[in-house]
């Protein structure tokens, strides 16, 4: 359990502070409640391009990095499907730098036409680089498209289309920005050996007066079950053919998601999971495999992702991963298989609670999905999860109807 304390300003912003006495170092995190689930379908790719406009300097600070390295500090940021997410870490005597720094981007970022411009381009370049130009770089956009149909998930966080980028003007940049990244959309989160009656003021102090915005209601339109498998073949200049399988899967919330994690472990987590053990060490059909779940609030996908060697035929390796999901499907896992992922699920946990970053990051996402009343006892609901619900959860999912199988394969 991470103990902290929670507090909310009258704007709305949510503040959660922890104590950790064991490092000098501080880390704040915080977190806009928008990803690209947020996007209107026909402008897409923006909160990724405010990732890069963030840092692009506020009105008051030009250059959002200068002040920070100056007191020893460093920052990042990532965009997802359903968050924006930025994290600094500083001396912890240095505290109120990053304070400032975060609230005067929240109160005043600085628009402007140059700006828009320079870091359009600049994402315009990765979608080229990273997206287009890039083996299996299309890879997400395509299997996206054919597990959704109607939910925003249906595309990636560079967006659809480098278009939607291109044609941003400044106005729906700043729509966009005072729709979304206000303090009453934002959870802010301090770790580090600060007392939190001496945070408290800080924070009232740079963040009090910053305005709350118009109250946004999410309201997605939700995806239907899938009843028919969906299958899509691509040819590309790749070095190997890859075979993907897309399972629609429960939300980050639903309790069923630990078992669920679980068995992506039993299949895939390490030289001694199921898949490797059977496709690449056994069978040598695949050069490698994985399974995972892509860990999103609302409904999940599970996926199948494999790279398959020179001269397997792309039927067989799928007919290999069929088996290894009916076996799932049919046979209870053993407990001392089932407690081996369990124990490496602990100890990475563990492990993460000694990152004073983490820590705080950790809070953010977590006060975002359930207001911290779950998810910092995972390792508990971990602890709780049997064979049968793993057996459950298999029946559940991995039903043929309710996948979406994307061969990528060279072409000849």
């Amino acid at each position: 359990m991470l103990a902290f304390e929670r507090f909310e300003l009258n704007n709305g912003l949510k503040v959660l502070l922890h104590k950790d006495p064991d490092t000098e170092i501080a880390a704040v995190n915080i977190l806009y409640d928008v990803g690209a689930r947020d996007e209107h379908p026909k402008k897409t790719g923006f909160a990724h391009l405010f990732e890069h406009l963030m840092f692009g300097g506020s009105q008051n600070i030009p250059k959002y990095d200068e002040p920070l390295e100056k007191v020893g500090g460093e920052n990042n940021a990532f965009t997802s499907n359903d968050i924006t997410n930025y994290y600094l870490s500083l001396p912890r005597h240095n505290i109120e730098t990053a304070f400032w720094l975060e609230s005067d981007r929240m109160a005043a970022l600085d628009f402007s036409e140059r700006k828009l411009a320079i870091q359009k381009s600049v994402v315009i370049e990765e979608f080229k680089e990273s997206y287009l130009n890039q083996p299996y770089g299309d890879t997400w956009a395509i299997l996206r498209k054919m597990a959704y149909k109607v939910h925003p998930y249906q595309w990636q966080t560079i967006g659809k289309s480098i278009k939607h980028i291109k044609n941003a003007q400044l106005q729906d940049v700043k729509d966009f920005f005072y729709k979304f990244y206000r303090p009453d959309n934002a959870i802010l989160s301090v770790a580090g050996n600060l007392e939190p009656h001496t945070m408290m003021p800080m924070i009232e102090k740079w963040f009090g007066d910053i305005p709350a915005g118009k109250k946004h209601i999410r309201d997605l339109p939700q995806e239907t079950a899938q009843r028919k498998h969906r299958r899509k073949t691509v040819l590309r200049d790749i070095p190997f053919n890859k075979i993907f399988k897309a399972y629609h899967s429960c939300k980050r919330t639903d309790k069923a998601y630990y078992a669920i994690d679980l068995m992506s472990d039993i299949l895939s987590n390490g030289k001694s999971s199921r898949l490797y053990n059977n496709l690449v060490k056994k069978k040598k059909l695949f050069a490698s495999i994985d399974a995972y779940i892509t860990g999103s609030l609302d409904n999940n996908l599970f996926v199948f992702e494999g790279t398959i060697n020179n001269g397997i035929d792309v039927k067989d390796a799928e007919k290999a991963i069929e088996i290894e999901i009916a076996d799932l499907c049919h046979k209870k896992v053993k407990e001392k298989e089932l407690l081996k992922v369990k124990n490496k699920v602990e100890a990475t946990l563990a492990l993460s609670l000694l990152n004073v970053t983490h820590k705080a990051m950790l809070l953010a996402i977590n006060e975002l999905i359930d207001g911290n009343t779950k998810t910092l006892k995972d390792i508990e609901y971990y602890k709780m999860v049997t064979p049968d619900d793993i057996l459950n959860q298999a029946q559940t999912i991995f039903n043929t109807n309710n996948c979406s199988t994307l061969h990528y394969l060279k072409k000849k």
